[in-house]
């Protein structure tokens, strides 16, 4: 990039033609990106882009454009969804950079795609995981709080830090008991842990997660199981805790051994719970929040890293509860 001092605030000029060209994007897919969401204008010439907008608007399209460079110049694969965190990461008005955020290799997957936070609070997220033995995730779904646990699980287990990974989820669904399904109890249950399934398939080949399953280093199991049990050197990552009972909730953070992490995941606007049942994960929020070497980390619809749609989805959907309350 040009960093010649007499050039205006509102051009900018990318040395490299190549990296300008995936950093516009396909037919120009990124700087509209850019404009849409900023409220300017941007022309191109050659490597050239020129800002037509208020100063507010043309500082942050300008740091959008060079942070965004920098990563490319770091070999950072840019895809149109990056550009769209990078956005909200930095109309947010946080002093953070976006290298701090997407150069942070949580985990490097089976497909050879690289797992990062894409958000400032994925990035709290994973640095709280790394330094507390118990952390909470709480927020609206597509935030990534599962998808990254796993990621660290995984991570960990590769690196020998420890030896065992449990995943587990209640079973509980609206207006849905086990009993009245079909098959024994494993076939009953399986269809409440199949996200967890659907995630770590993401992280490893097919072949290799059947293998550490059947071998018992990697456990799938609905919470149930847990009961009676002492989990040591496990990373234990507890999902759609929204739908524990406050007995269940005690009963899995009791289970905590020596040397080992638990990550609580759940979004205490979707309870399954029966009407009048306290929600475990609602009720630790309260009675944990001041114990010290427990984090609690708060997810919004900004953080959201599905279709762009979702955001919007969850944002319309907060905003009619709200006003019907």
């Amino acid at each position: 990039m040009n960093d010649d001092p007499n050039e205006p605030p509102n051009k900018l000029t990318f040395h490299d033609p190549n990296l300008a060209k995936a950093l516009f994007g396909e037919r120009e897919k990124h700087l509209k990106l850019i404009e849409s969401e900023v409220g300017l204008k941007i022309h191109t010439r050659g490597s050239t882009v020129n800002l037509d907008g208020d100063p507010i608007e043309v500082g942050l399209a300008r740091r959008i454009l060079v942070e965004l460079y920098d990563l490319l110049k770091d070999g950072y694969p840019l895809y149109p969804q990056d550009v769209d965190y990078a956005i909200r990461i930095i109309m947010s008005g946080e002093k953070v950079s976006l290298k701090e955020i997407f150069l942070d290799t949580v985990f490097i997957a089976a497909n050879k795609s690289v797992i990062t936070p894409k958000s400032l609070t994925q990035k709290r997220y994973t640095e709280a995981i790394r330094k507390q033995d118990i952390v909470f995730g709480i927020g609206p779904a597509g935030t990534g709080k599962t998808y990254l646990a796993m990621a660290m699980a995984v991570a960990e287990l590769n690196a020998g830090s420890i030896h065992r990974i449990i995943l587990a989820r209640p079973a509980v669904e609206a207006g849905e008991k086990l009993g009245f399904l079909p098959g024994d109890l494993y076939e009953k249950v399986n269809p409440y842990l199949r996200p967890l399934y659907d995630a770590l398939h993401d992280m490893m080949k097919f072949e290799q997660a059947s293998r550490l399953i059947s071998k018992g280093v990697i456990e799938v199991a609905p919470l149930a199981f847990m009961r009676g049990r002492t989990l040591n050197d496990c990373f234990v990552i507890l999902d759609e805790a929204q739908n524990t009972t406050s007995e269940q909730m005690k009963m899995f953070l009791t289970r905590l051994g020596f040397t080992s992490k638990a990550v609580i995941t759940g979004d205490v606007t979707q309870t399954d719970l029966p009407e009048g049942k306290v929600s475990g994960l609602i009720e630790a929020c309260q009675i944990l929040s001041d114990v010290e070497g427990i984090s609690f980390i708060y997810f919004s619809e900004k953080d959201v890293v599905r279709h762009r749609l979702v955001r919007e989805i969850i944002k319309s959907y907060d905003k009619f509860e709200t006003s019907s309350q």
